[in-house]
């Protein structure tokens, strides 16, 4: 792919690309590129569908056609796998309001900012149907019952099956589709960009230029108003909220008579949808993933949810009650909760099974005397697990592969659960007879599997060789 990027770049500019670096993802299954030569220094976005590829490309013409800013597409390869396009710098609008965020406090200038943008979504919503064929959208072309119900099992099946809880699936159900009825009442031949939030504008010489539309489709207007907003990691005050809610219906003016109350009723249940299909994201990438960000965004965002279901929308007991017992798991409650701490040590039968030094007594001993044991032989005797010849021996010569399959698997229960429940530490001994060979090279693995999948922080021994170091937790 590098190479096809290069060379597009040089067919488009003329000049040979001198260096191309790629930029950390989002959680996509996109691969952004930065490319700097002698021509321009431009971004290559390499995707794995051609007509996910194909939807940005159609609607970057279609919202430069409309007046609106976004990054110019300057090349598309033959096979339309990527493409490049303006590169508008490193500044979104979500990093430059860190410091505000942080102070719980937005300036006027942020404000500002905020409002201008929410100001430009009618223009979005209405102008870029006028210049854009929705049968080229990706995945789907419309907002509709089953793009809502996709939506609300994704929420179930990433979130909730995710955090453990007992829940009727019925009384879930029931209310799900309730919801979806509410949700399709208007109805809409308006732009939905899908994504709209402060991580996809970019800021250019103080200009918002918008960018990761290619999911858009046709739909409601409450939606990108209610993604917006409702931006768990934005933080945004109810002052700004209001602010930038009264920004946007003043722009909206410009297109269609607006009921503020009815506006209001129906961004609010928009709002529930969009936290519940967030915490499936959250879910996926946290719980399933095991990616510490995605974790530490989930209590907002259900803090968030109980405070409409209990409030404008009162209209969903059941889902207000799981919330209530889902923001109270301790899991979530990250005041109340010390990091989950795994201790992995290997050991010689000969001196015992480690003390538990925790208290709890919580964890499993693995008996590794079963594997074939090559400290039997001459040329392994003065090596350890560690050695490169033990591992390839233990790894050729013996069943310890199944054996640590075996051991992940009762290892990740209790990894996964204990840290559902709030607990603070777990110990995994693995013993055999001179606590040199096998058991150093089955602690090894266990304690790099645990901290890989779980992001937590393992604690490795290994008594008899004197060794001790620290996986931190990511």
């Amino acid at each position: 792919m590098i190479e096809k990027i290069k060379e597009l770049y040089r067919n488009r500019f003329g000049c040979e690309p001198q260096a191309v670096v790629k930029l950390t993802g989002d959680g996509s299954n996109r691969a952004y590129y930065r490319i700097m030569g002698d021509g321009p220094s431009v971004i290559a976005a390499a995707g794995t569908s051609v007509e996910e590829n194909n939807a940005f490309v159609a609607l970057a013409e279609a919202f430069a056609k409309s007046g609106v800013c976004v990054p110019e597409v300057f090349a598309v390869s033959s096979d339309g796998m990527c493409y490049l396009q303006e590169d508008l710098g490193d500044t979104t609008l979500f990093l430059s309001m860190k410091e505000s965020r942080e102070k719980g406090e937005f300036s006027n200038d942020d404000v500002s900012v905020l409002c201008n943008v929410m100001s430009q979504l009618p223009h979005i919503q209405f102008r870029v149907p006028e210049y854009f064929d929705f049968s080229l959208c990706y995945p789907v072309s419309e907002f509709d019952e089953r793009a809502v119900m996709w939506d609300l099992n994704y929420f179930k099946y990433c979130f909730l099956k995710g955090v453990g809880i007992e829940f009727d699936e019925n009384r879930l159900e029931d209310e799900f589709v309730k919801l979806s009825f509410m949700l399709l009442k208007d109805d809409s031949n308006t732009f939905l960009y899908r994504d709209f939030q402060s991580r996809n504008v970019m800021l250019k010489n103080g200009t918002p230029y918008f960018i990761d539309f290619q999911g858009g489709r046709r739909g409601p207007l409450y939606y990108d108003v209610a993604s917006f907003i409702g931006q768990s990691r934005a933080r945004y005050t109810p002052h700004v909220v209001e602010r930038m809610i009264d920004a946007y219906l003043q722009s909206l003016s410009q297109y269609r008579n607006v009921d503020r109350s009815h506006f209001m009723r129906m961004l609010s249940l928009f709002r529930v949808f969009r936290l519940l299909q967030n915490l499936g994201t959250y879910g996926f990438r946290g719980l399933f993933e095991r990616k510490k960000a995605f974790v530490e965004t989930i209590p907002a965002a259900l803090h968030q949810l109980y405070a409409i279901l209990n409030g404008p929308v009162a209209d969903f007991p059941y889902m207000l009650e799981l919330v209530k017992e889902i923001k109270e798991l301790p899991l979530f409650n990250r005041e109340d909760i010390r990091e989950l701490t795994v201790d992995v040590m290997s050991f010689s039968y000969k001196r015992g099974i480690p003390d538990d030094t925790s208290g709890n007594g919580g964890g499993f001993v693995f008996d590794c005397r079963a594997i074939h044991n090559p400290g039997r032989y001459e040329p392994y005797k003065k090596l350890t697990g560690m050695d490169d010849p033990v591992i390839k021996f233990l790894e050729s010569e013996s069943e310890i592969a199944q054996f640590l399959e075996n051991a992940y698997a009762m290892v990740d229960n209790m990894v996964d659960t204990y840290k559902k429940r709030g607990f603070t530490h777990i110990q995994v001994c693995c013993g055999c007879t001179g606590g040199q060979h096998r058991s150093v090279y089955s602690a090894e693995h266990i304690a790099h599997h645990v901290a890989e999948k779980f992001g937590v922080r393992v604690v490795v021994n290994h008594k008899m060789l004197n060794r001790c170091y620290v996986i931190e937790a990511k």
